[in-house]
């Protein structure tokens, strides 16, 4: 109950006054509630333009993602080679390096390649993986037996197509926990779009309640409607696939 506290507020707040917004004590419920407050907030920026965008970075991140990380997190898990324990340490090792501090050499990098000003730099990177999915997709898959991959060989059937017609299928609890958080850390990414997007047309969401701060100085009630139009989609998301969600993040533990 402790969780849902803060979004009851969020949505109490997005159709509350200023009056009502800062009473002492707390007003929770409106006795007029605003609903004008979310018509205004989408006018204050290119509410539809940014979410566009926001969901084309969405989209092309899940599927780089579960591309990379799956066939990575395959060769880790199902084929045997020399120094695969090692590189895979290395691997999860990355996950020590905060974006902040790997954010000068990146921004320098897309520079270079003539990126900064496009999607680039928010989409190019989820096709090269992520530690933690690869970490999550690998335990799942060492968790498939084994007997299935070698009777599949044995019938004459490639790697290939092991992972595409048989691991993946069996794993698609895991696959749709990494949809899951991919989805939401580029919805909810704002460092990202603020230090590589400057074009107004390519702004995503999250920079677009930042102009809401900035125009109004700001109008609390406007940023509390836009974000529960940002959590919204989460919250759809989580519950529709929340039984691949618990199944995923509870079979990866199960074997190392």
């Amino acid at each position: 109950m402790a969780f849902i506290i803060p979004f009851l507020w969020l949505v109490s707040g997005s159709l509350k006054s200023n009056t009502e917004l800062f009473a002492d004590p707390p007003v929770w419920i409106p006795a007029h509630p605003q609903w004008s407050n979310y018509v205004t907030a989408f006018q204050q920026f290119p509410f539809m333009l940014y979410l566009k965008n926001t969901l084309y970075i969405c989209l092309m991140t899940v599927v780089g993602s579960l591309v990379s990380n799956t066939l990575v997190a395959y060769g880790f898990s199902r084929i045997e080679w020399k120094g695969r324990n090692t590189l895979f340490i290395f691997v999860l090792a990355t996950m020590m390096l905060p974006f902040q501090v790997t954010m000068i050499p990146l921004f320098v990098l897309f520079q270079d390649l003539g990126w900064i000003g496009t999607f680039n730099p928010l989409i190019i990177p989820a096709f090269f993986g992520n530690a933690y999915f690869i970490f999550l997709l690998r335990q799942f898959f060492i968790g498939i037996p084994t007997e299935l991959t070698q009777s599949a060989k044995v019938d004459g059937a490639s790697e290939f197509r092991i992972y595409w017609q048989l691991i993946l299928p069996l794993s698609l609890p895991v696959v749709m926990t990494v949809a899951i958080f991919a989805f939401t850390r580029a919805w909810s990414d704002f460092i990202g779009p603020l230090v590589f997007l400057n074009d107004n047309n390519l702004y995503t969401l999250s920079l677009g309640i930042q102009q809401i701060m900035s125009v109004n100085d700001p109008r609390w009630s406007l940023l509390m409607a836009v974000g529960v139009s940002m959590t919204l989609p989460v919250l759809v998301i989580f519950f529709l696939l929340q039984k691949y969600f618990i199944q995923g993040i509870t079979f990866t533990g199960i074997k190392g």
